[in-house]
C-alpha cells in the first residue's frame, strides 16, 4: 500500500468512527461537520453555505447552471458564497459516502489572505462562486490530522483549529487557490453580489426588495440581474426564494416543525402558497419530502472515539 493510499484508508476509518449514522453529524468543532449517506441520492436541491467540502468515500457531483462539479476522494469542493445547486449522490450500505464539510471562516480567511498577498508571488485569477479541485498530498494529510484531532474533546479543542487554518492556507494555495483569493476578497463585480448573498442569507425571513439589494450593491436593478445570475446561475428572485425553501426543510427535519409553523419563520406570510412553490421547488409536499430526507439532512450531536466500541 502506497503513502497516499494510507493514508486515504485512514481517513476512512476515523470518518466510519466519527460519523456512525447517516446524515450530517456536528464534529468537536464549530464549523466542521462529517456527511454520511448510506444510498444514492439523484437530483436533490441542496444550499451550501461557503465551505471546503472534502468527500473521502463515495461520488458527489455538484449542477449549477451547465457546469458539472465532480467532488470524491481525488477531488474537493470549494464554495466562496452560499449557493443553491442539484446535487447527486453515489453511495451504498457496502459503501457509504463519507465526507468533512468546513465553513470558511471570514475572519480566518481574510487573514490568510492578507498574508499571502503581502508575501507576493500570487497572480489575481478571476473569481468563482464554486469550483472542484484535484486533492494534493498535503491536503490529504492535514484532513487525517484534523480528523485525528477531533476523536477527543482536548485535542479538538486545542489542535484543530490551528488544523482548519492550515486546510484553509492549502486551498488558498492550491491548484485553483488564486480564484478562490479572489473571490473571498470581494474584488470588483463579484464582491458586490457576495455581499447581497451575505444579506440575504442573514435577512432571508425578512421582506427582501431586489431594487434595493441592487442600490445597497452600488448597481442598476438591470446590472445587479447580469451579475448576480453570472454569480448564482439564477436570478435574485428565485435566489431568495430558494433560501427561503431550503431554510424550512431544515426546520421541518431538523426542528420539527410543520409545514405552516416553517413558512411563517422564513418569511412567507401564506402556507398554501408555501407549500405550492416547495411542491415545485423540490418535487414533493412538505410532509412527504420530510419523511424523504429525514435521515439524510439530520443534524446529529458529535461523537469521539471514546463513545465507539469497534470501527465500523
Amino acid at each position: 500500500m502506497t503513502s497516499d493510499s494510507l493514508v486515504q484508508s485512514k481517513i476512512v476509518e476515523r470518518l466510519y468512527q466519527l460519523a456512525p449514522l447517516e446524515g450530517y453529524t456536528q464534529s468537536l468543532l464549530d464549523g466542521v461537520r462529517f456527511m454520511r449517506s448510506n444510498r444514492p441520492l439523484n437530483n436533490t436541491p441542496v444550499l451550501y453555505e461557503p465551505s471546503i467540502v472534502i468527500i473521502c468515500q463515495g461520488r458527489k457531483l455538484g449542477y449549477l447552471g451547465d457546469e458539472v462539479y465532480i467532488y470524491d476522494a481525488h477531488h474537493y469542493l470549494v464554495l466562496s458564497v452560499p449557493l443553491p445547486f442539484t446535487s447527486e449522490t453515489q453511495a451504498s450500505e457496502a459503501e457509504p459516502m463519507l465526507g468533512i464539510a468546513l465553513r470558511l471562516d471570514a475572519a480566518v480567511i481574510a487573514e490568510l489572505v492578507t498574508m499571502l498577498e503581502a508575501s507576493g508571488g500570487h497572480t489575481r485569477e478571476a473569481p468563482r462562486g464554486m469550483l472542484s479541485t484535484p486533492m494534493g498530498k498535503p491536503l490529504a494529510e492535514a484532513t487525517l490530522r484534523l480528523l485525528d484531532a477531533l476523536s477527543t474533546p482536548r485535542d479538538a479543542c486545542i489542535l484543530a483549529p490551528s488544523i482548519a487554518r492550515e486546510i484553509c492556507y492549502r486551498v488558498l494555495t492550491g491548484e485553483q487557490g488564486g480564484s478562490v483569493r479572489t473571490a473571498l476578497s470581494h474584488y470588483g463585480q463579484f464582491g458586490k453580489v457576495a455581499k447581497a448573498l451575505s444579506r440575504i442569507h442573514t435577512h432571508y425571513a425578512d421582506p427582501l426588495e431586489v431594487a434595493k439589494l441592487a442600490s445597497e450593491a452600488g448597481m442598476s436593478a438591470p446590472a445587479f440581474h447580469v451579475h448576480f445570475k453570472a454569480v448564482t446561475q439564477t436570478s435574485p428572485i428565485q435566489y431568495i426564494k430558494s433560501t427561503r425553501l431550503h431554510h424550512a426543510r431544515l426546520l421541518m427535519i431538523r426542528d420539527g416543525l410543520t409545514a405552516a409553523a416553517a413558512a411563517s419563520r422564513v418569511g412567507y406570510e401564506s402556507p398554501s402558497q408555501f407549500s405550492r412553490e416547495f411542491k415545485r421547488f423540490f418535487g414533493r409536499p412538505p410532509a412527504a419530502e420530510v419523511r424523504t430526507m429525514r435521515a439524510s439532512l439530520a443534524l446529529l450531536p458529535p461523537t469521539h472515539l471514546l463513545d465507539i466500541a469497534v470501527p465500523h
